[in-house]
């Protein structure tokens, strides 16, 4: 007697473990191995303009944990209000994507946070400029000491420390995860119409894994061409192929209800547009308005939990912090 409620158990595991192996699309887990110290010195980072030019830019201006990880616009705003060149993508569960940026260029997160700093149309600082300001700060100069145990402060100690804070901005508990995880009730009829869509049309050829993307790069306009004014050039700006012309990292779904606006240059404004270009553009395929409304749907399914946590109270300036010029030319 028993033994029964736990082979039962077993079965329902083995079944759930089969049902998980057979999807396209596998559940988010929690951030693992976090060196806490580094991450809170990393949200720190993450949060303060002063490691910018005008002292208004801080990596979450356009990486907006309150907005998906993303700022919402076509493309970002710079120093001196300039255009970027491209659409932010989220830094929500970026830990997961196979490289970073749209191009690639970043093989990983620290790498990734120090091109910002110093790239005259984002935050338009110096790495030099950023650790003699951190330098300056008595409350910094502590906190990296006890992090790192050095009385020295360094761009790799920085990038480190904000890369370590991006790992934890992880987004579990999807209705789409916990129906992945044996919830048949997570879904809606019209979710699950538009999840056997999005499968049946191909769709899971490039949005699949963990993030449902962000694992490989793939050429934007294959059954007909992309018209785009975007300057971005794709994986071909890395690697100086043709062939990579126009590829680029396939973004994340996770969270693209948050997202908006969609692609490298944010020309699609809302799912609805992006699911009809992807569908006719990457599989020659032209959804009907239900079945449109059905895949958008879905992928509303795959909103997660957002991070919550309180902001950090950024250490104050010293008098030997030299003060930033937003209008200086």
């Amino acid at each position: 007697m028993t033994l029964k409620p736990l082979i039962a158990a077993i079965v329902a595991a083995i079944s759930c473990a089969a049902a998980l192996a057979a999807e396209p699309i596998t559940p988010i887990r929690p951030a693992q191995e976090i060196n806490l110290a580094q991450a809170e010195l990393g949200k720190k980072l993450y949060f303060d303009p002063r490691l910018s030019k005008s002292g208004f830019i801080s990596c979450n201006s356009c990486h907006n944990l309150s907005m998906g990880g993303t700022d919402n616009l076509k493309t970002s705003i710079g120093d001196h209000w300039q255009q970027g060149p491209i659409n932010a993508p989220t830094v929500l569960n970026s830990s997961l994507n196979v490289a970073q940026f749209w191009d690639g260029r970043a093989p990983d997160l620290k790498a990734q946070a120090g091109g910002p700093i110093a790239n005259p149309g984002e935050m338009a600082f110096t790495h030099t400029l950023a650790v003699d300001l951190l330098k300056s700060i008595p409350g910094y100069v502590k906190e990296f000491k006890l992090v790192f145990g050095s009385d020295e402060i360094d761009i790799d100690m920085i990038t480190d420390a904000i890369a370590e804070f991006e790992k934890t901005l992880v987004t579990p508990n999807y209705p789409f995860d916990q129906w992945l995880l044996g919830d048949k009730d997570a879904l809606s009829p019209d979710e699950m119409a538009g999840y056997k869509l999005f499968k049946d049309s191909g769709c899971t050829a490039c949005h699949n894994g963990a993030a449902a993307g962000g694992n490989t790069f793939q050429k934007m306009g294959i059954v007909e061409p992309y018209q785009s004014t975007s300057p971005a050039e794709g994986l071909a700006a890395v690697t100086g192929k043709d062939a990579d012309r126009f590829k680029f990292k396939v973004p994340t779904l996770r969270n693209v209800e948050m997202t908006y606006p969609y692609f490298h240059d944010g020309e699609a404004e809302t799912l609805t547009e992006a699911v009809d270009i992807m569908g006719r553009l990457q599989l020659g395929k032209k959804f009907t308005d239900q079945e449109n409304a059905q895949i958008v749907a879905f992928l509303k399914s795959m909103t997660g939990d957002q991070p919550n946590f309180a902001l950090p109270i950024l250490p104050p300036s010293s008098e030997k912090t030299a003060l930033p010029d937003p209008w200086a030319k």
